[in-house]
């Protein structure tokens, strides 16, 4: 199949202006007698949903949990970016736009990039209206923090719950639209198929969580806003419910699959702790603003602090390697997210990790606690040489900048962070790949849509931080409404799509079939026996670090674990209950096959990019080993996938880069 991203023509600074006047639109009389459905309320599905319906749309919602406003989103902590230059410092659309695609390594689809900086602006007017807190300076202006990989502040924030936040006002404007009739909620209906009508997403199978029953629901299009795929990892900083299932059934039905290796390693996490851990918990990248990252200089006081013989308040400033501000002093402890996180690697595989395991780092707000409180004091007219009251003043500055971060540490480390650093180390955060998705959002098949964190389009190799937020919340209130009505408008005298076809049938058949299988299977091991199995064949072999001995015994070893699960796997309960061990059956299932393409992807990319290092075929450069390095040869790969014998086309792609439009600097950090 020929992909055709039906990128508009021009410059890319037109691109979107000159798209929209140019779409085939649907008026609100004929916008009634149209259904989409919207699976995943998150910040893209939720954005989506609640403008489809403000639109006039027939729009049905579902989501796996009790509540849309649980939706993985919520975890977000650190802000939501936006090109609005409120400080001045020299910010603009294309200054986003640049960061995006340079931070990304140059393997985003530039004409999207360039749209999603084009609206950022919009998002955070969208937001304010709706009422979310943004955190303002003293004169009531919103305020903004820098993140990894730029040299501006563009980030407006809400504390450290800016994904909360942002989300209530999701969810608000959903309510709104579920009160006029507009949106019909479906909570704890997990969609577990796709169906396909003469070419066409037509519909969806659910099954609900709580009773067990199998539903057909139909629309005229099916947009998908389910979020990543990082569990595949067993242990990453995604909710512990988020998973692949949604994704990985479209592409069972013809969507193809793109980039699925690039994974993003998030810096900034609580280190893990032992093997009967089930979750990584996320320390937002904002504490980088005020943080530094250091390890010992010397070995000696590495084992003394591993064998607490040492604290590490008590090294020597001297004696400290804040190796970040070495080796990047232009951006110091906001490099990007992969950067940080394999000079992070790099530094404990060399042996200098702080903890047991030696794998962490320390996160230091000493010199950030003492530079406020001075400041303070001055303020104030205070005596700057008292070190109590700095101190005293200091903390109280942190704590209203990071203070429910702080005390989730605190909770969770039982340490104090105003006066021990805090440990971190790298762990899987989100996911750079997904659905293949044209211009308008859609998928290589006909009337279903991705969008959020579910498609591949916006953040090449390396997402920057908060962009996630940014991304899912354009998709859903100034992209999707504008793409799917150009589709919808050839569905206008279509009438309501019948759930009694063959399709349907066929497609609720197999669903079926399977729940069957997890009950009645008399398997000896739990799913997670398998999944945890899974995810350290996947953090090993296909994490961070990567080689084609690893990648191939990975792929074999991925196989066999997937072979065995379908003989071994046991489900206990009954199919007509609320049986979460059941609907994590087929979460893992979904994610054998996926770990499989996965591995195949990354083997087949004879590159270092991202957070990932191909060590078997990039020549080593002392610590600066895994600098990403652009090689044009490798951007577009094809994989073949087999299910039950019917081939089915993975898409391993990144289309050739529109350096016509833009002069773009190769990447470097020092």
């Amino acid at each position: 199949m020929a992909l055709d991203s039906k990128i508009p023509q021009g410059p890319i600074a037109d691109k979107w202006t000159n798209y929209k006047n140019n779409i085939d639109l649907v008026n609100p009389a004929n916008k009634r007698n149209i259904d989409v459905i919207v699976v995943g309320t998150g910040l893209a599905g939720g954005s989506a949903a609640a403008t489809l319906a403000e639109l006039g749309y027939n729009v049905k919602a579902f989501c796996f949990q009790d509540s849309p406003r649980r939706a993985h989103s919520i975890a977000a902590q650190g802000g939501i970016n936006a090109a609005k230059n409120y400080q001045g410092d020299g910010d603009s659309t294309y200054r986003l736009f640049y960061d995006t695609v340079k931070g990304g390594d140059y393997r985003s689809r530039e004409a999207n990039v360039y749209r999603l900086a084009e609206v950022s602006a919009n998002i955070i007017d969208q937001c304010v209206a709706q009422g979310v807190p943004f955190a303002r300076e003293y004169g009531g202006l919103l305020d903004n923090r820098s993140f990894g990989g730029v040299l501006v502040s563009r980030t407006f924030y809400a504390a450290g719950q800016t994904g909360q936040q942002l989300l209530l006002g999701a969810y608000s404007a959903m309510n709104r639209q579920i009160g006029r009739g507009k949106i019909k909620m479906y909570n704890r209906h997990e969609m577990l198929d796709v169906v396909v009508v003469n070419g066409k997403a037509r519909g969806i199978i659910t099954r609900n969580l709580v009773t067990g029953e199998i539903e057909r629901h139909s629309a005229h299009a099916v947009v998908l806003g389910t979020g990543g795929y990082g569990n595949v990892f067993f242990l990453s900083t995604n909710a512990m419910g988020s998973n692949v299932t949604a994704a990985w059934k479209a592409h069972k039905r013809g969507s193809y699959f793109a980039n699925p290796c690039y994974t993003q390693i998030h810096p900034t996490c609580i280190p893990v702790s032992g093997d009967h851990q089930s979750k990584l918990t996320l320390m937002s990248e904002s504490l980088r603003n005020d943080g530094r990252i250091w390890v010992p200089k010397n070995i000696e006081d590495v084992k003394a602090i591993r064998e607490g013989r040492l604290k590490p308040t008590e090294i020597a400033e001297e004696n400290r390697d804040y190796y970040l501000e070495r080796r990047y002093p232009a951006f110091g402890n906001l490099v990007p997210r992969d950067v940080a996180s394999r000079a992070a690697k790099e530094r404990c595989d060399a042996g200098y990790g702080v903890n047991a395991t030696g794998e962490a780092v320390y996160l230091d707000f000493a010199s950030a606690i003492e530079r406020y409180g001075k400041e303070q004091a001055t303020i104030k007219h205070l005596d700057v040489n008292d070190k109590a009251l700095v101190k005293k003043l200091g903390q109280e500055v942190v704590k209203n900048k990071y203070g429910n971060l702080f005390q989730m540490y605190e909770k969770i480390v039982d340490q104090d962070p105003y006066n021990t650093p805090m440990m971190i180390y790298p762990a899987v955060h989100y996911t750079m790949g997904g659905l293949w998705v044209d211009y308008n959002l859609m998928t290589t098949v006909p009337g279903l849509y991705a969008i959020g964190e579910a498609n591949f389009s916006d953040h090449g190799a390396n997402r920057l931080g908060a962009s996630a937020l940014m991304q899912g919340l354009a998709d859903g209130y100034f992209v999707l409404p504008y793409t799917i009505g150009d589709y919808l408008s050839d569905d206008i005298r279509t009438g309501a799509i019948p759930t009694d076809t063959p399709e349907f049938e066929q497609a609720e058949k197999e669903v079926r079939e399977r729940i069957n299988f997890f009950i009645s299977n008399k398997g000896s091991h739990s799913v997670d026996y398998f999944h945890k199995k899974l995810g350290k064949i996947m953090w090993n072999k296909v994490g961070m670090s990567r080689n084609v001995q690893g990648l191939t015994e990975a792929i074999s070893e991925i196989k066999a674990l997937r072979e065995e699960f379908w003989k071994e796997v046991r489900v206990p309960g009954t199919n007509d209950e609320f049986n979460e061990e059941l609907a994590k059956a087929g979460r893992v299932a979904d994610y054998l096959e996926l770990g499989e393409l996965f591995a195949k992807d990354a083997l087949a990319r004879e590159e270092s990019c991202g957070g990932h290092f191909r060590e078997d075929s990039v020549e080593l450069d002392g610590e600066q080993k895994g600098e990403a390095k652009r090689d044009d040869e490798n951007f577009a790969y094809v994989a073949a996938w087999e299910y039950k014998g019917e081939p089915s086309a993975a898409v391993l792609h990144k289309e050739q880069l529109e350096f016509k439009d833009i002069e773009l600097k190769q990447r470097s950090y020092k």
